[in-house]
């Protein structure tokens, strides 16, 4: 019989795999949009690019939305195994794209997958893990996004100057073919949807072989707090986040969470061409891609482990306030060597800083609102994810390239402001005081 401890690194491991995927998928196109915006016989231009970024993150907003509430009625796993092959038949459209506007319907379905897959996963180690390792768990799994980044970054350098952007893309078809198996044959369903879904004995026999609590000691209710099936159900979940009690810690994860992955696509897209606008080669500038996700790793691992001895509200304020002064030296011009290790430690806090505003979601809500208020809190913050491409190509098409870095600092300190506001609205709304309603288990905030 697995342990908790157990049960949780493998859960883990399955969501980080992946996670991996997606952030390859994601980081693929800032990764190709240097020899692409090059390639003169696609016809692709910068304010187009910034767009068709949008029309990404647009599909990722309808994903994290919709595919919070799918898993419902669906399950967890089919739902993160739908987003898998979703994104991974996007990116075979982008591989073989003849004109521009295919290769944005390509994006468009890729961004429906990606969207869906996080937090459908960070509620699934969520639910596999211990509550005060939580922040952890989180940085961990986030950890694969960065190592994705950093995969697709290292792919479209080797195969992008010699062979062309396409197989970069096409690259990004291999999830459909190693993660999809894996979920499927090891990834456990979670009890509260079998147990929700009146498979009791199938429930219970996953909570034990896992080693969590018996579902039947809890509300036999989905992830989203309502019973499969019931619309109805669904939708007061959803009105509980925004109304009296969580609204104006609903409101500020909202802006934090946009603020945040605003961060995370602008430079995800932007960043190799915001450093060519500074005076940097093409080489070391998509090099610096590469460089920030290896910071997005490393910031990962710290943010969690700080977060689970400090609480994931002071550094997430943190991480953004560094994120901020981080971005304003970027805008000045400095050495190449000097200039890596400042993009390096940017990605620390950028990254972390986003996935931290996850962790304080899922303790200041209750164990009924979990689901739904992660997928939410990631759903409303991709309307900063669809504003940043647009932003960052209309900036570099209209010659004030070197206004980005600024604009994204100001992100920063937004984002810093609204996750230190949650937690103190939040404490005034709750009876008890710890930021969750009575007798409710959360991790450390």
């Amino acid at each position: 019989m697995l342990t908790r401890r157990h049960s949780s690194l493998a859960v883990l491991a399955l969501c980080w795999a992946a996670v991996f995927f997606d952030g390859f998928d994601v980081m693929v196109y800032g990764a190709g949009l240097p020899y692409m915006l090059d390639d003169a016989s696609f016809g692709l231009d910068a304010a187009t690019a910034g767009t068709i970024g949008s029309w990404t993150t647009l599909g990722m907003l309808l994903g994290a939305l919709g595919c919070g509430t799918l898993t419902d009625g669906l399950g967890r796993r089919p739902v993160l195994v739908g987003c898998v092959l979703a994104f991974s038949a996007g990116s075979g459209v982008c591989a073989m794209a003849g004109s521009v506007g295919v290769f944005g319907a390509g994006r468009f379905l890729t961004g429906i997958g990606l969207g869906g897959l996080i937090p459908v996963c960070l509620a699934v180690v969520a639910e596999f893990t211990p509550a005060a390792r939580v922040p952890l768990a989180t940085g961990v799994l986030m950890s694969a996004y960065h190592a994705g980044g950093m995969t697709a970054t290292g792919v479209g350098l080797w195969l992008a100057p010699g062979h062309g952007w396409r197989w970069a893309f096409a690259a990004g078809v291999l999830p459909a073919v190693v993660a999809v198996p894996l979920l499927l044959r090891f990834l456990p369903e979670s009890p509260a949807v079998l147990w929700a879904r009146g498979r009791r004995r199938e429930a219970a026999e996953t909570a034990l072989a896992h080693g969590l609590p018996d579902p039947a000691g809890g509300p036999a209710a989905g992830p989203g707090g309502a019973e499969p099936g019931r619309s109805g159900e669904r939708l007061r979940a959803v009105a509980a986040l925004v109304g009296r009690e969580h609204r104006a810690a609903t409101l500020l994860l909202w802006l934090a969470s946009a603020c945040g992955l605003m961060l995370v696509y602008g430079l995800s897209t932007w960043l190799p061409q915001l450093m060519r606008a500074s005076g940097y080669g093409l080489g070391s500038s998509v090099g610096f891609l590469m460089a920030v996700n290896a910071g997005g790793i490393a910031g990962m691992l710290l943010a969690g482990w700080v977060a689970s001895r400090f609480g994931a509200v002071p550094v997430a304020g943190t991480w953004f306030a560094l994120t901020a002064v981080s971005l304003l030296l970027l805008s000045v011009r400095m050495p190449v060597p000097l200039t890596y290790v400042l993009v390096t430690v940017t990605g620390i806090w950028l990254y972390s800083a986003s996935t931290m505003v996850y962790a304080v979601a899922g303790g200041l809500y209750p164990a009924a609102l979990r689901a739904p208020g992660l997928g939410w809190v990631a759903g409303v913050g991709r309307l900063g994810a669809v504003l940043s491409p647009w932003l960052g190509g209309y900036l570099l098409s209209h010659g004030h390239g070197t206004w980005g870095f600024p604009v994204f600092a100001a992100a920063g300190v937004l984002g810093a402001v609204a996750v230190l506001l949650s937690r103190a609205v939040r404490r005034e709304a709750a009876p008890d005081g710890t930021g969750a309603a009575p007798g409710t288990r959360t991790a450390a905030v």
